[in-house]
């Protein structure tokens, strides 16, 4: 399952050498306008810091509302992307890992959504994270993640081949297997069309709210709140996904 440094020899800049062409055609996740709103609320008048800032999709629209912006992200290839639409020149980006990378300055809100926590390759690299995001925040700050919760389902296999799309001229095919004592997917997406193959690994190391509440505890937060999903569904043992918002002491 594994080669180089990682799953696949994965490190911070992979995710957007491989995917920053189409990133935004094939990843749109449906909710962008209700996690904007969201964080928007929750972000008031104060600095915002969203690691792993990707194309922009969430914080270009917040910088469009006055609200100031800056970001982490790992792919100088996401980042060229990000500053080639309207406004993107004029948020500030370090490149690095979002583990590891410092920013000027301290801010009020960070976020980091779309289950990039997961991309991070182990649990170590996860604490780390949490504890970075600590270092950028106000006494008072909160920290925002968006990550799945693992289905059952997938977690009970220890391999699969998924159809994921199916069109007239183009199928997705999706190849992984499961480590569970890692807590890691290694998966293999294939595009097959009339233009050829194109291969678009992924590595995953996933966890569930009660470890990532973990982590967060272990970078001095603590839970303030819970929710299901960006419209404020309440978090229950069925929600597949959760918007956890973390806050430190003031």
């Amino acid at each position: 399952m594994s080669d180089g440094d990682g799953l696949f020899g994965f490190d911070a800049a992979t995710f957007g050498t491989l995917n920053a062409d189409d990133y935004d055609a094939f990843h749109d996740s449906g909710t962008t306008d209700e996690t904007v709103t969201l964080i928007s609320e929750l972000a008031g008048d104060g600095d915002i810091l969203e690691l792993a800032i990707g194309t922009g999709r969430i914080a270009l629209p917040l910088a469009a509302m006055e609200h100031r912006v800056s970001g982490t992200e790992g792919s100088p290839d996401m980042v060229a992307k990000l500053r080639a639409k309207p406004g993107g020149d004029a948020i500030p980006i370090v490149i690095g890992d979002i583990a590891e990378a410092d920013v000027d300055g301290r801010f009020d809100h960070a976020f980091l959504v779309f289950s990039t926590l997961f991309n991070l390759p182990d649990q170590d690299a996860q604490v780390r994270c949490f504890a970075n995001a600590a270092r950028h925040l106000r006494p008072g700050g909160t920290y925002l993640v968006e990550t799945f919760v693992p289905d059952p389902a997938r977690v009970a296999k220890r391999q699969w081949v998924e159809t994921k799309k199916l069109i007239s001229d183009t199928v997705w095919l999706e190849a992984g297997e499961h480590d569970p004592v890692a807590q890691t997917f290694a998966m293999q997406r294939l595009r097959i069309s009339g233009s050829g193959i194109r291969m678009m690994p992924l590595p995953m190391r996933y966890a569930y709210p009660a470890g990532i509440d973990l982590m967060a505890q272990l970078a001095g937060f603590r839970l303030a709140h819970r929710r299901g999903g960006w419209r404020k569904e309440r978090f229950t043992r069925n929600s597949t996904m959760h918007v956890s918002i973390y806050s430190l002491p003031a």
